[in-house]
């Protein structure tokens, strides 16, 4: 009717052009506050059911600790895997048997790719937020968590960060296990953009050695011990700018001390001194010196001396559309020299969307006490100390199909030299495990991942790692080395207060050495894990994190089951939180 009337010569006669925007302005007006109006009383409506349909089940759920900006879950608390001592220090990634895999690549500073997808959740982003996380799970499992920050949130800050989580394992008797640490980092950076940083962390894990046959043998606890220890500090410096030569320059220091329950030290020094100079926009150098020392002393036994010298040496090309990495490595394996390649290269294709990625390169992982029990606690101290020369030769895509989805393939051939693989030792009843070095593995490799992210209510990506052994020189099998792995992880908010995260982790079964000396597989294994988190108020949340959903049981080394379902849940105190 009002639109009919504004089309009348009458109304155009008597009322002017003011008088009738005027006019509509206060019906708009109207219409305007009767809609907000009708959408509150609906929203009323909805968080009212939405609240009762929540309060039989609050008292059921717990939730996980968030990051500093948002509500957020952690990682999982994965006693259904055994943990690990804390990975050593590297200069290059290792090839590691843990699942999920770790990245078989290396670390090159790739060309940017819009949009990234990047995860809900802050894992390892403690040091920006101030928390106190407690739980207990079944299976006697009491689990602690704490991070606090000091300092402004600018040039200097001091972090700590302390965790501790036990249990007294399922049906299998001394199957427990203790991890606890405590980590200090510190920078501040100084008026001439300057970046001082120091670390301090002192870890302990606690393993027993319950992989044997219970119906026929029986041990004191005490002689099942598997104790670990590490304190480690590193610290350096590095300019933010380049200097009016165009220089950047980043020393860092790291030392470690390993040790275990058997008389066994080790200890780790790594200096590394990389210098970088770029001449205008798209050359530049690289120039390096590593330093790598490693001393370890068995309980029984002499003294062993592992080190690593590197001169890397690199040319840098980089334009919009391409990057460049042209290197060569001269390296000193203890007394060995070798020049290894260090070449990578990646070209957009067309749009910004594809990347295309090509490489050729050769590093050491090296062969460490520390190392090897990080991979495998269950292992008797090691004789020797090899460093595995890796060779890897690959070529892949990656990119966007929406502003959403990312993806990341490569196919690569990989040559190993001194692999550390894993048997039982049967003179000890198969509980602990031998090293036995591969002179040479070959592998063809798969790698890829997918991603899709929607702002930060939603996240979902998954990998896959798939190898073809092609050829291997003084073992039958590759001991210990999954073949295939995939890992999948959910994170969604499902309301402004409530998130969910889901894991799915799946491996195929290792080969083992049998105890009459043949070969087995083990069965597949795969593990669901799912948990929720709640903000009660601004500063407390409620978590709950189930764990091998499932109940699979598997083993990831031989005769070491796994545990089965297991369920852990509690409370987050946060607090001094500027941006909740």
């Amino acid at each position: 009717m009002i639109c009919h009337q504004w089309h009348t010569r009458n109304w155009r006669d008597n009322i002017s052009r003011v008088r009738r925007r005027d006019y509509f302005k206060k019906k708009i007006g109207t219409m305007r506050y009767l809609r907000s109006g009708i959408f509150l009383v609906f929203g009323i409506c909805g968080l009212s059911l939405t609240v009762l349909a929540q309060r039989d089940t609050l008292s059921r759920q717990t939730i996980n600790i968030t990051s500093s900006f948002k509500p957020v879950l952690k990682d999982a608390v994965k006693i259904n895997f055994s943990a690990a001592p804390p990975t050593p220090d590297s200069a290059r990634p290792r090839l590691t048997y843990s699942i999920p895999t770790g990245e078989l690549f290396t670390t090159y500073q790739p060309l940017a790719l819009q949009p990234l997808a990047l995860a809900i959740d802050s894992t390892g982003k403690w040091g920006a937020s101030n928390f106190v996380k407690v739980g207990f799970g079944n299976y006697q499992t009491p689990f602690f968590q704490a991070g606090f920050t000091l300092g402004n949130a600018g040039n200097s800050n001091l972090n700590l960060f302390a965790h501790y989580v036990s249990s007294e394992g399922s049906k299998i008797t001394n199957q427990n296990f203790t991890d606890a640490g405590f980590t200090a980092y510190g920078s501040t950076i100084t008026a001439k953009k300057l970046e001082l940083y120091g670390k301090f962390g002192i870890d302990q894990d606690k393993y027993y050695l319950y992989g044997y046959n219970h119906d026929t043998l029986s041990y004191k606890k005490s002689d099942l011990l598997q104790r670990y220890q590490t304190i480690s500090i590193n610290g350096g410096f590095r300019n933010l700018d380049p200097t009016q030569f165009g220089l950047k320059y980043h020393p860092d220091l790291r030392i470690a001390v390993f040790s275990d329950n058997h008389k066994a030290t080790e200890t780790n020094a790594v200096l590394d001194l990389p210098l970088e100079k770029y001449v205008g926009d798209a050359f530049g150098v690289k120039l390096g010196v590593n330093f790598d020392f490693t001393r370890y002393t068995p309980g029984i036994g002499k003294p062993i001396t592992n080190n690593i010298y590197t001169l890397p040496l690199a040319l840098l090309f980089k334009t919009p559309n391409f990057n460049l990495h042209a290197g060569l490595v001269p390296s000193w394996d203890n007394s060995s020299f070798r020049l290894l390649p260090d070449i990578e290269a990646e070209v957009i294709l067309g749009t910004e969307k594809t990347i295309l990625q090509l490489g050729w390169l050769t590093y050491y992982d090296k062969g460490s006490y520390q190392r090897y029990a990080s991979i495998n606690p269950y292992l008797s101290q090691p004789i020797q100390l090899l460093n595995t020369r890796v060779m890897e030769r690959y070529a892949g895509f990656k990119g966007a199909i929406t502003d959403y989805f990312t993806y990341n393939a490569k196919l690569g051939y990989t040559q190993y030299n001194n692999m550390p693989l894993f048997v039982n030792d049967y003179s000890n009843d198969g509980k602990t495990f031998l090293i036995r070095n591969e002179s040479e593995l070959q592998a063809v490799e798969v790698q890829g991942e997918v991603a899709f992210m929607k702002a930060e209510d939603l996240s979902i990506s998954a990998g896959f790692h798939w190898r073809h052994f092609t050829k291997q020189e003084t073992e039958n099998k590759p001991w210990g080395i999954p073949p295939r792995e995939l890992n999948s992880t959910l994170r969604w908010a499902i309301l402004k207060d409530l998130w969910l995260k889901g894991d799915l982790f799946f491996f195929q079964g290792p080969k083992y050495l049998t105890s009459t000396g043949g070969s087995d597989s083990h069965t597949n294994g795969m593990d669901m894990n799912a948990g929720l988190e709640f903000r009660i108020t601004r500063q407390l949340n409620l978590w709950v994190q189930a764990n091998n959903i499932f109940n699979k049981k598997y083993q990831r080394w031989n005769q070491y089951q796994t545990y089965g379902f297991n369920i852990l849940g509690g409370i987050v105190f946060r607090f001094d939180q500027k941006n909740n």
